[in-house]
C-alpha cells in the first residue's frame, strides 16, 4: 500500500467542488455584450465550462479572443466570482480526506481568481497549491504544469478528480488515477472515453473516500 503522505488528490473547482454557473454565464455574455455580439443561451455555455476561455470565446467569435477574456474578467472580478455556492458536504468532504492525503486545485479559471475565490468560500486553507492559468501556464493540461508538479512532489502519486474530460486529461497526462463526477455536463461514457488512466465515475465529490482512493493503485 502506498502511504498516506505520498498521495496527492488534485481536485478542479467548477461542477466539481462549486457551483459557479450564474457568474460565469453572466460574465461570458457580459463580454459578448461588450462587443456587440449577440449573447449565448444558458445551455450552450454550461458545456463548455471547464474548457479555456480562449477556446471558449473563439467558437462565437472572430474577434480578439484576448479581448473578451479580459472584458469577462472584468464583470468576472467584480461580481461574477461571488456569484457561487459550495456543492453540499463539500467542506467535510475536504476536512476529511485532508487528514489522510495531501489536496490541491488545478483549474482552467485564471489562477489569481481561483485564489481569491477558494478564499471567499473559506476552503483555501484545506488545499497545498492551487494552481490555475497564469503567464507560464496557459491550461490544466499544459506541459510545464506536469513538469511543476513532478518537481514539487517527487516520488508521490496523483489522483486527478474532475467533471470534465479536460480532467481526465489532466490524469493522463500524470500518468495517475482518474476520478470523474456527473455534477458537471458530461456524461459517464464521455468521462470514461479513451485513455489508459484508471478510472472511476461517482454522482458527486462526497461519495469519494479513503478506502476508494487506496483501490485506484
Amino acid at each position: 500500500m502506498i502511504r498516506k503522505s505520498k498521495i496527492i488528490l488534485s481536485f478542479d473547482l467548477d461542477f466539481t467542488l462549486i457551483d459557479n454557473t450564474k457568474g460565469i454565464i453572466n460574465s461570458f455574455n457580459y463580454a459578448l455584450k461588450k462587443y456587440d455580439i449577440i449573447p449565448i443561451n444558458k445551455k450552450e455555455i454550461e458545456m463548455m465550462i471547464g474548457t479555456p476561455l480562449e477556446s471558449m470565446f473563439g467558437k462565437f467569435s472572430d474577434l480578439e479572443p484576448s479581448k473578451l477574456t479580459s472584458a469577462f474578467r472584468e464583470y468576472y472580478g467584480s461580481k461574477g466570482l461571488f456569484q457561487v455556492k459550495l456543492y453540499h458536504g463539500v467542506n467535510k468532504k475536504l476536512e476529511d480526506l485532508r487528514r489522510s492525503f495531501i489536496l490541491g486545485v488545478v483549474t482552467s479559471k485564471k489562477q489569481e481568481m481561483a485564489i481569491k475565490l477558494l478564499k471567499y468560500l473559506e476552503i483555501d486553507n484545506y488545499f497545498d497549491f492551487i494552481l490555475g492559468e497564469t503567464d507560464e501556464i496557459k491550461s490544466k493540461i499544459d506541459l510545464k504544469l506536469k513538469d511543476y508538479l513532478l518537481k514539487r512532489y517527487p516520488n508521490y502519486k496523483f489522483v486527478v478528480i474532475g467533471d470534465h474530460p479536460h480532467d481526465k486529461m489532466l490524469a493522463e497526462m500524470l500518468e495517475s488515477p482518474f476520478i470523474g463526477l456527473l455534477t458537471g455536463n458530461h456524461t459517464k461514457e464521455q468521462l470514461k472515453r479513451e485513455g489508459k488512466s484508471n478510472t472511476l465515475i461517482l454522482n458527486s465529490v462526497i461519495e469519494i473516500t479513503e478506502e476508494m482512493i487506496y483501490t485506484l493503485f
